[in-house]
């Protein structure tokens, strides 16, 4: 029977199983991911990181396969998860990385504090990037969800996000209303849904139901998103402390033109082996 050796690691709560696949090529279909994070049958996780060689200009490549079993582009807390992994396992001795991913490149860092820095990117907010059909990448963008018309700020971390301001975070229809924004035929590759409580000009509360796990304890890129989304309104500084479930993320963006910096914990929480069928 196959087995998979694996590394269990942790980012404020978002928890991921990571996989060695820069010897051994990756192979489990999407029927093996959800079974592996399945968390009653299998190691449970929100998503599977995978570590390959970089195909091009960058020191790695990483794959990201959400609990559904479906590959996407980004994830914070996973990038963070990411550089302590290939340093804990002696793929590489330097504290800064570059990483392709299929959301672009970033580049995280691993600072002398033991937190994790991330370059997470420019933030694009073209409809045709997330895509978003008939949106117009203005900072408030009208939804129909069930004949109700919210309001979003629509844009893409590497992943598409759809961010809305909500009055009391603990209220938000998160479990309700996510999973209609996250399919919503808007998106056609759908998009995590996240809400966001102002708190003040340096505070935010955050919750997000990500595509294909459903809400999480954090997100990285909804983390980064949000504060975007409330610099583009005018709501929020450069420098934004994002308090969410799992804890909290410190979020940075000058601005138009100008990439997003995140600075947040991981670590590891265990390994093992996990027998495939």
């Amino acid at each position: 029977m196959k087995s998979v050796r694996f590394t269990k690691m942790e980012g404020l709560g978002n928890d991921f199983v990571v996989v060695d696949a820069t010897r051994t090529p990756f192979t489990l279909s999407a029927a093996d991911i959800r079974r592996l994070a399945d968390r009653r049958l299998g190691v449970g996780c929100d998503q599977v990181l995978v570590v390959e060689p970089a195909e091009g200009n960058a020191d790695f490549r990483y794959r990201i396969f959400n609990a559904d079993g479906g590959e996407v582009e980004q994830c914070g807390n996973g990038a963070r998860c990411f550089v302590v992994f290939v340093r804990e396992h002696g793929l590489t001795d330097r504290g800064e990385i570059r990483v392709e991913t299929a959301g672009g490149v970033i580049v995280p860092r691993l600072e002398d504090d033991g937190q994790v820095s991330v370059d997470m990117g420019v933030p694009r907010f073209a409809p045709s990037d997330l895509p978003f059909i008939g949106g117009t990448g203005a900072p408030l963008e009208p939804l129909d969800i069930d004949g109700r018309i919210v309001e979003i700020s629509a844009l893409s971390m590497g992943n598409p996000h759809a961010v809305q301001i909500v009055d009391d975070i603990a209220a938000a229809p998160v479990a309700t209303q996510g999973p209609s924004i996250e399919r919503h035929p808007r998106f056609p590759s759908r998009v995590n849904a996240g809400y966001m409580q102002i708190v003040d000009r340096a505070n935010i509360r955050l919750r997000v139901f990500e595509r294909g796990a459903g809400e999480t304890l954090a997100c990285g890129t909804g983390a980064c998103a949000a504060v975007v989304a409330g610099r583009r309104l005018g709501l929020l500084d450069e420098r934004v402390n994002v308090k969410t479930r799992g804890g909290d993320l410190a979020i940075r963006w000058a601005g138009e033109g100008g990439p997003v910096f995140m600075k947040g914990p991981a670590r590891t929480v265990f390994e093992g082996e996990w027998r495939v069928g």
